[in-house]
């Protein structure tokens, strides 16, 4: 049987898309490089509707972005010293599946990164 083998792409608006790939590639390392796509590591990936009232992530905004990462506390340090807000809540966000940091992109756009337990 035909299955999906993965995510080829996730595509949005923006108000400058040149500046804002820009910012992916620059303090996230994904995005069309000039080589070609950004090629992820194999790992889980979760699709999850969720209710149209969920205060999960912000009411203005129709989706968030969910990126697996190997080391969060380092992300994080390399995100607050280029001066990105990371926001944590341990007790609200971890959990056996593992920890969370939210940032959000020169847009607002909401972006949650997940270091999944080993």
């Amino acid at each position: 049987m035909a299955q999906i083998t993965g995510i080829g792409g996730f595509f949005f608006r923006a108000r400058d898309p040149e500046a804002l790939a820009a910012w992916y590639d620059r303090h996230l390392g994904i995005g069309w490089r000039g080589e070609g796509p950004w090629q992820q590591a194999a790992g889980p990936t979760i699709l999850a509707p969720f209710r149209q009232d969920t205060d999960y992530f912000p009411a203005d905004r129709q989706w968030l972005l969910n990126l697996r990462v190997d080391d969060l506390a380092g992300m994080m340090a390399r995100l607050q010293v280029a001066g990105i807000a990371v926001e944590t809540r341990p007790e609200e966000w971890d959990s056996e599946v593992g920890n969370f940091a939210r940032i959000h992109d020169p847009e607002g756009n909401p972006i949650e990164l997940w270091q999944p337990r080993a």
